[in-house]
C-alpha cells in the first residue's frame, strides 16, 4: 500500500464529501425529497439521466419532476392513462419518451408489492457478495423482463454481463447504500453493504486514476472498475467507494 496516496486521496475525499458539493451534482435531485421511495425513484431516474452537461442533466431531471406533479412515488402509484400524454414530448440525448413510459410502468407495477427499490437487486436472503457484480445483472433481467419491456430501452440499463462499466448504477448505488454523517449520500439502504460497492467510474474518476497509476486496464469497461476498486479496498476495504468523491473532485475541479 502507498500510505501517501492514501493519506492524499483520505483529505481529498473528506474534503470534497460535504453538503457544498451537492448543489451540482445529480445527487441534488434526489435531496429535494424525504420520503423513501421519491428518493429512490429520482435517485435512478437522475443517475440514469446521468450523462452530458450537468446543468442539463439538472434541468432534465427536474422536468420530470414537474411531470410527476411534484411527488413521483404518488404519481407513479396512482397516475391515470391520460396522464402520461405529457410525457410525450421528454427527451434526454438517446432517452426518449418511449422510455420514460416504461421506467414509469415499471415503478408502477414494481411498488404495487415492494416497499423499497432495494429488493430488486437482491440476489437472495443474507448473501453477501464480494462486490454488487450480480446483483446489477440481476436487476438488469428484472427490469427487462416485463413483457412490455421495449428494446430500445435495454441499452439505458447496462449489466456486467455485457461488460460494462455501469457507471450511472453504480453511482446510483453508492446514493442508496454509503453510509456517514457528512449529508451526501443518503444509506437509506441496509442488505447491500458499503464494502460490496464499486466504484462508478466516469471521464474525471478515469483520468485522475489513470494519472495516479491506479488504472492500468486500457478499456473502461467493467474489469477496469473492478480493478480500481480492489486497489482502492486496499485503502478502505470497509468502504473503497468513498473516494469516488476525491478521485471525481480532483478530477471536476481541475486539481489533476
Amino acid at each position: 500500500m502507498n500510505d501517501d496516496l492514501k493519506k492524499f486521496l483520505d483529505a481529498k475525499a473528506d474534503f470534497y464529501n460535504r453538503p457544498s458539493f451537492i448543489a451540482r451534482d445529480p445527487i441534488s435531485i434526489p435531496h429535494r425529497f424525504s420520503r423513501k421511495q421519491d428518493v429512490e425513484i429520482m435517485g435512478f431516474w437522475a443517475a440514469v439521466l446521468a450523462w452530458g452537461q450537468r446543468p442539463v442533466i439538472l434541468k432534465k431531471a427536474a422536468e420530470l419532476i414537474e411531470l410527476m406533479d411534484g411527488s413521483p412515488y404518488d404519481f407513479v402509484r396512482n397516475h391515470q392513462d391520460s396522464d402520461l400524454k405529457r410525457f410525450l414530448a421528454f427527451k434526454h440525448r438517446t432517452f426518449n419518451a418511449t422510455d420514460a413510459l416504461y421506467f414509469l410502468h415499471f415503478f408502477r407495477q414494481y411498488y404495487q408489492t415492494n416497499d423499497s427499490l432495494e429488493d430488486a437487486f437482491l440476489v437472495g436472503e443474507d448473501v453477501l457478495l464480494p462486490t454488487v457484480e450480480t446483483n446489477l445483472i440481476a436487476f438488469h433481467d428484472r427490469f427487462c423482463s416485463d413483457p412490455f419491456f421495449p428494446t430500445r430501452t435495454r441499452k439505458h440499463i447496462a449489466t456486467p454481463a455485457r461488460n460494462s462499466s455501469c457507471k450511472r448504477l453504480l453511482m446510483f448505488l453508492r446514493w442508496m447504500v454509503r453510509q456517514d454523517d457528512n449529508g451526501v449520500d443518503f444509506g437509506i439502504w441496509t442488505r447491500l453493504r458499503p464494502s460490496q460497492l464499486v466504484i462508478p467510474i466516469d471521464v474525471h474518476v478515469n483520468r485522475v486514476a489513470r494519472s495516479l497509476g491506479m488504472l492500468t486496464r486500457p478499456q473502461t469497461d467493467w474489469k477496469a472498475a473492478l480493478e480500481l476498486t480492489e486497489t482502492l479496498r486496499q485503502f478502505d476495504p470497509t468502504d473503497p467507494v468513498r473516494y469516488d468523491f476525491a478521485l471525481f473532485g480532483l478530477g471536476v475541479e481541475g486539481e489533476m
